[in-house]
């Protein structure tokens, strides 16, 4: 029998998965990274007070939550690197393979525009099996492997490419395992390695289904219930290929790892682990600051009407990319802020919450 739910009911299920009610467990950065399916790291000062405002009242031990990320990225239990729609992202160790090996999948490099506008997919593999060779066992600088691939692959025009701050031509390379981010270098210049060099217990990137059965639950744990195309609009910008997408679904389904939901009118996927929970999901309704670019947003996507109110969808998703600041309340974005200026888009937001929090976070 399907179950029905309300979004009210599903939005503030959602908080207490993404840990916003700061339970103890959420002391552990890694395990809220890994709670979260990731955490986006474009700003490494955003991904820490991702972390940060999931963890316990300061006085318990949580601090700003910065050095112990960067704690759990030199002890090798986080990886950072290029996942969910190419941009740079904190993953949990043994989940990172999973994640890499399903954007992989989509096997958007092969694309005759992706081609076109970088690097043709023979020089692609040379440059791929360059790496390889130049990060076994060694960490180098960007500059350090560009001259190294170079060399190997004896094709200078592969330097404007590979300088690119963005690293275009470098996240083909990441999706199929061969490099990830080293330690920061001394002069705080990005390094790179190769993970099965570098990560304790790495295990190569499973087969695309395998990864599927991981990550798509490790999503819907933590954004569902949730439809497969919202999910493969956070994975991949919805470039996965359909008939794969609509397999790995189907087998979790026919496995009972998955359920099928109606969410007012909705048919979606949730855990099948979570139905219990998400009849009786019990109401959130604290206040949280939450920083740029957080996973409450791009979990759903800013697309999500019932997350991001469409009027003020533009405040929240800005130029270039740029995801503000916002403030959660009852699963929604209902406002946004930055230091101790804050625009609400719902004036039920309780001040004295807000308040709460900007004395949490020292700017009041």
């Amino acid at each position: 029998m399907t179950i029905s739910l309300t979004w009210d009911a599903v939005l503030t299920w959602r908080s207490r998965q993404q840990w916003l009610h700061r339970p103890a467990e959420a002391a552990d950065p890694v395990a809220v990274v890994e709670r979260l399916a990731g955490v986006q790291a474009q700003v490494m000062s955003a991904a820490e007070q991702a972390v940060a405002a999931r963890r316990p009242e300061p006085g318990s031990g949580s601090g700003s939550g910065g050095e112990d990320v960067r704690a759990a990225l030199r002890e090798r239990r986080l990886v950072k690197t290029w996942a969910a729609r190419g941009t740079l992202h904190l993953l949990e160790a043994r989940q990172a393979p999973a994640h890499l090996a399903l954007i992989g999948a989509a096997r958007t490099w092969e694309k005759g525009s992706w081609q076109k506008t970088f690097v043709p997919l023979a020089q692609l593999d040379k440059l791929a099996a360059a790496a390889h060779e130049a990060l076994d066992g060694r960490v180098l600088t960007r500059e350090e492997l560009t001259t190294a691939i170079v060399e190997h692959a004896g094709d200078p025009g592969l330097a404007e490419h590979l300088a690119s701050g963005w690293g275009a031509v470098l996240k083909p390379l990441a999706w199929q395992g061969v490099l990830v981010y080293g330690p920061t270098a001394d002069d705080r210049r990005v390094t790179f390695t190769r993970p099965d060099t570098f990560v304790p217990g790495w295990t190569g990137l499973p087969d695309p289904a395998e990864a599927a059965r991981v990550l798509i639950p490790a999503y819907l744990g933590a954004y569902g219930p949730a439809s497969a195309a919202t999910f493969d609009q956070w994975l991949c910008r919805g470039a996965s290929r359909k008939a794969a997408l609509r397999q790995w679904f189907a087998g979790l389904l026919a496995d009972g790892v998955l359920a099928e939901v109606d969410v007012e009118g909705e048919r979606l996927f949730a855990r099948a682990e979570d139905l219990e929970a998400l009849a009786g999901a019990a109401d959130f309704d604290a206040v949280r600051l939450l920083p740029a670019f957080d996973q409450f947003v791009l979990g759903p996507g800013t697309a999500d009407a019932r997350v991001v109110p469409p009027e003020h969808r533009a405040k929240v998703s800005r130029a270039a990319g740029w995801i503000s600041p916002v403030v959660a309340y009852r699963g929604r974005v209902a406002g946004v802020w930055d230091g101790t200026e804050v625009t609400l888009f719902d004036e039920r937001v309780p001040k004295d919450g807000i308040e709460a929090e900007q004395r949490r976070l020292q700017l009041i």
